[in-house]
């Protein structure tokens, strides 16, 4: 039992992200470990990656299969068990209340678990962006969506005409990424510069431009990362000059919309006569 302790402990990591809202990040792989019945002060937003979890809360037992999201409310006690053979692996993410209010606890407490495979893919993608230092915009932005998305899950409305198109809305949150490519700016205060809430905010640069104010803002930096390196400059120096969080970061980037590294693309310019 000790040495499946130890096992359980050295699969588990947490951090605290740069990013509004959220209170923690927290990931494990727990084979035979039952958490207690317990309180959170935070939300508690759960994927599970294997196997399941059965857990009880406000007296209901409940469970997370693999394509389901739950959202666990603050302050109601809850508990959680290994539900299939050989544990279970999840993903956890503890939220504040300028996320979700209290009035949304009722609801959590009776339908925590949500079966929407949109709103799944997307805390999925939250997290990876989580773990990669120097994507804050694009976290941001997919918590903003997801926010909603379990909003209209706790709270339905009436079906409402789609959205209008707001281009001079998107047009100076161009302007403001345009000003701020490298030093970026966090969709709070670029919501705040442009009075503008931060899910309809997103949402309108994308149906304006087809990209994402992260993917723009991304391949902004890019493009001057391009002609740094095709200068000469070494790619740890581009990374700094263009806005990276380090040379890691440029070149994960970097290789998604070029498909090849900063190092071998300024070494093939500088092989041309």
């Amino acid at each position: 039992m000790a040495d499946q302790d130890q096992r359980d402990q050295r699969d588990v990591s947490a951090w605290r992200p740069r990013v509004p809202g959220v209170v923690e990040v927290f990931h494990a792989h727990f084979t035979e470990y039952a958490y207690p019945m317990h309180v959170h002060e935070a939300w508690t937003l759960l994927i599970v990656d294997d196997g399941a979890v059965r857990y009880d809360l406000d007296r209901h037992e409940h469970g997370t299969p693999h394509d389901t999201v739950s959202l666990l409310p603050p302050h109601v006690p809850h508990n959680g068990s290994p539900a299939t053979p050989g544990g279970f692996r999840k993903r956890v993410l503890y939220l504040d209340a300028s996320r979700l209010g209290d009035e949304l606890i009722g609801p959590a407490v009776d339908a925590p678990d949500l079966r929407d495979p949109v709103l799944r893919r997307r805390v999925g993608q939250l997290h990876t962006a989580l773990a990669l230092p120097g994507d804050e915009l694009e976290a941001e932005s997919r918590l903003t969506l997801i926010g909603e998305r379990l909003h209209a899950h706790l709270r339905p409305r009436r079906r409402e005409s789609p959205e209008r198109r707001d281009p001079v809305l998107a047009r100076r949150l161009r302007e403001l990424l345009d000003e701020r490519v490298v030093a970026g700016i966090g969709l709070e205060e670029a919501a705040a510069r442009v009075a503008a809430h931060p899910a309809h905010l997103v949402r309108t640069f994308s149906g304006a431009y087809g990209i994402a104010p992260h993917q723009y803002l991304m391949s902004r930096r890019v493009d001057r990362a391009r002609r740094l390196l095709l200068a000469g400059h070494a790619p740890a120096e581009v990374a700094t000059a263009t806005g990276f969080y380090d040379q890691a970061h440029l070149t994960r980037h970097f290789k998604r919309l070029v498909g090849t590294t900063p190092g071998r693309y300024g070494t093939s310019g500088r092989s041309r006569p």
